[in-house]
């Protein structure tokens, strides 16, 4: 498997979530919007027609992605279905990280360590995206710390 990448949806949000992930990340966001798609015969409202129908967020060797999911095409429960799992490339990293998108959200197991890791914690966003934070650091499953 080359990579995994994550696809979130919004239920019209995608936009704003996805501005604020770029803060946290940087990078450049491509971005469609369902009036320049082909909505399958689906009808929508102008407003929805003004939703996001693809965006990207490239993250290293993966790819963040997401869209908003119009009423007509289905319904969205944020962040009770997935996690995502960012494995920084120091503690510095995931203090950073972890403080970026903790803030407005929830801490659902704060930063510190554990057996697998220098520093994990768990978090949801103000999104109501679900993510978990680690820096493995010199730690060895499994071996005494």
């Amino acid at each position: 498997m080359r990579s995994v990448d994550p696809y979130l949806n919004f239920g019209g949000n995608a936009e704003e979530a996805f501005t604020f992930y770029r803060s946290v990340f940087g990078g450049e966001l491509q971005l469609a919007r369902f009036r320049d798609m082909d909505t399958g015969g689906v009808e929508l409202t102008e407003e929805q027609l003004n939703g996001v129908a693809h965006v990207a967020l490239p993250m290293g060797d993966s790819i963040l992605m997401g869209s908003d999911v119009p009423e007509s095409m289905g319904s969205v429960t944020a962040g009770t279905n997935f996690a995502i799992s960012i494995d920084a490339d120091s503690a510095e990293e995931a203090d950073r990280v972890f403080g970026a998108l903790s803030a407005g959200g929830e801490v659902t197991m704060p930063l510190g360590a554990v057996e697998w890791a220098e520093r994990f914690g768990m978090c949801t966003d103000r999104f109501g995206v679900q993510w978990m934070i680690g820096f493995t650091g010199d730690v060895v499953f499994g071996a005494p710390r």
